[in-house]
């Protein structure tokens, strides 16, 4: 459930098939792409141009925006002034991912409906080819809101963006016998990430989202969303490098 930089990786197809299974597809899109430090303009300039030639495919997105470095920095600051509980520190994390996900909305233009969206119960009812989505409420993660997303859209299959090639049986950094996991069921995983969440936490996939998507019998897949080639394979069905997480 880690990164190792430098690793050697190659693409394998696990059959995570998405182009025309489904009316949306669900693109978790990690934080730490959109505001790694500063807004990364490079990559998110690629992700549009991706995008935008999806839907001319016939290809409608929901685009879940999470909080990145803009979060961290109000949290680490607010803790050098006062004492927040988790309930405050969450809700500063929510509106991070709601001021990244109307920057994401606003760069495709009148793609995206005119709104983000926060309540993943609630369907949007719109032509628009491309949703963009936002944090909930306090106690969910963005993993937990795309979770059910999908179960509101009638999506099986994810794709999580984040800045990891595959998710890694432990720290690499740690450990130099680290290994990349390719195709793991929900149960071995869950093992891996544990049953409990708390704010903040540097998960591939939270753990209460993963309870949640093997209950809703989901299909996960987990890859770096900087390589906008690798991505672009994963949406046209090829092979892919990264990690698929499912109980087929």
């Amino acid at each position: 459930m880690y990164c190792r930089d430098g690793f050697e990786t190659r693409p394998y197809n696990w059959n995570f098939k998405i182009k025309y299974m489904q009316k949306r597809i669900i693109l978790s899109l990690g934080g730490s792409l959109i505001v790694p430090g500063e807004v990364d303009t490079v990559f998110l300039k690629k992700f549009r141009k991706l995008i935008v030639n999806e839907v001319k495919k016939g290809n409608k997105f929901i685009i879940v925006c999470g909080g990145g470095k803009l979060n961290s920095k109000y949290n680490d600051a607010s803790r050098k002034i006062v004492k927040l509980n988790n309930d405050e520190l969450d809700w500063l994390g929510i509106h991070a991912t709601k001021l990244n996900a109307n920057f994401v909305r606003i760069l495709f233009r009148d793609l995206a409906y005119r709104e983000i969206t926060t309540d993943p119960y609630q369907k949007v009812k719109t032509a628009k080819p491309i949703i963009v989505a936002a944090g909930y409420k306090p106690g969910w993660s963005t993993d937990y809101d795309t979770t059910y997303l999908a179960k509101t859209y009638g999506s099986k299959k994810l794709v999580n963006l984040s800045n990891i090639d595959y998710v890694y049986d432990k720290d690499p950094k740690k450990f130099k016998d680290a290994w990349p996991i390719k195709k793991i069921n929900w149960a071995d995983f869950r093992k891996i990430v544990g049953n409990k969440w708390s704010p903040r936490m540097n998960k591939p996939f939270d753990p209460i989202a993963a309870k949640a998507a093997q209950k809703l019998g989901l299909e996960v897949a987990i890859l770096n969303g900087k390589n906008i080639g690798n991505l672009k394979k994963c949406l046209n069905d090829e092979r892919f490098i990264g990690t698929v997480i499912n109980d087929n």
